[in-house]
C-alpha cells in the first residue's frame, strides 16, 4: 500500500515539474497570467467596495438589535461586519479559480494541450460541438461556485470553535479549497479524454485522495496570495493536466462518458 505522505508529496511535485515544462514555452506563462490578473482586479474591487460599505451590511443584518443598548448593538455590528469580511474573503479565494478558468478558457485549453505535447503521448482529443460543451461548462462552473458557497459557511463556523478553531478552520479551508481547485484544474485534460462530468472527475480523484490533496492544498494556499496567484495560475493549470494524465492512466482505461450530465 502506498505511503500517503509520499503520495501527497508526489502531487505537490507536479508544480515544479509543470514549471520546468512551461519554461520551454515562455509565451504561455505570460499569456496564462492575464486571466488571473483580470480576476484579481475584479474581485479586489468588489472586496474594497464591500469593505467601504460593510457597516451598512451589518446594520441591515442586525436590525433586531435596534432596541438594545447603543454600546451592545454597536459591538454586535462590528462582530458581524468582521464575519462578513472574513466570509467574503474565503468565498473569493474558493471562487477565484472557477472565475479565472471561465474567463481564460481558451488560454488554459491551449496551455493544457501544450503540456500534453511536452509531456509526451498526448491523447486523441474528444471532440464535441460548442453547443454541447459550452452549456455543460457553464453548468459545472455555476455548480462549483454554489458548492463553494455552501461549504464556506461550515468552514467559517469551524473557525469559531474556541481555542482550536483557528487551526481547525484553516485546515478545513485548505482541504475543501484544495479539493475543489483540483476538481477544476484536472477538468480540461479529463474532458480531452472523454470524461466530461463532475462525477467522472470525482470518481478518479477518490481513487487517489492523497495525491489530489497533495496537489490541491499547495495550489489553494498559493492562489490565496493575490500577487502570487497571478504567476502561479498558469503553472497550476499545467500541473493539473499532469495530474489528470496520471489519474486517467491509473484508472486503467480511457473510458468515454456521456456528453450530457453535470
Amino acid at each position: 500500500m502506498a505511503n500517503p505522505i509520499s503520495t501527497a508529496l508526489s502531487g505537490a511535485a507536479l508544480l515544479p515539474r509543470a514549471l520546468r515544462l512551461l519554461t520551454r514555452r515562455p509565451g504561455l506563462l505570460a499569456l496564462g497570467a492575464l486571466p488571473p490578473l483580470i480576476t484579481s482586479l475584479l474581485l479586489g474591487a468588489l472586496f474594497v467596495l464591500l469593505a467601504f460599505n460593510v457597516m451598512d451590511v451589518a446594520d441591515a443584518l442586525t436590525g433586531f438589535a435596534d432596541s438594545w443598548s447603543a454600546s451592545l448593538a454597536e459591538a454586535l455590528r462590528y462582530v458581524v461586519a468582521g464575519a462578513v469580511l472574513v466570509a467574503a474573503a474565503a468565498l473569493m479565494v474558493l471562487a477565484f479559480s472557477t472565475i479565472t478558468l471561465a474567463l481564460g478558457s481558451p488560454v488554459y485549453d491551449r496551455i493544457g494541450e501544450q503540456t500534453e505535447e511536452l509531456a509526451g503521448a498526448a491523447p486523441a482529443v474528444h471532440e464535441e460541438p460548442l453547443r454541447v460543451s459550452l452549456p455543460r461548462t457553464v453548468r459545472q462552473s455555476v455548480a462549483l461556485v454554489l458548492l463553494s458557497v455552501l461549504l464556506a459557511l461550515p468552514v467559517f463556523l469551524v473557525g469559531l470553535v474556541p481555542v482550536v478553531g483557528t487551526v481547525l478552520g484553516a485546515v478545513a479551508s485548505a482541504c475543501v479549497g484544495g479539493w475543489l481547485i483540483t476538481t477544476e484544474m484536472v477538468g480540461g485534460a479529463l474532458e480531452r479524454r472523454g470524461r466530461v462530468r463532475l462525477s467522472d472527475r470525482w470518481a478518479l480523484m477518490r481513487r487517489n485522495r492523497a495525491r489530489c490533496l497533495g496537489f490541491g492544498i499547495p495550489v489553494f494556499l498559493l492562489l490565496s496570495m493575490p500577487l502570487v496567484a497571478i504567476a502561479v495560475f498558469p503553472v497550476a493549470s499545467a500541473a493539473g493536466t499532469l495530474l489528470a494524465r496520471e489519474l486517467a492512466e491509473e484508472a486503467g482505461r480511457p473510458a468515454l462518458s456521456g456528453a450530457g450530465g453535470r
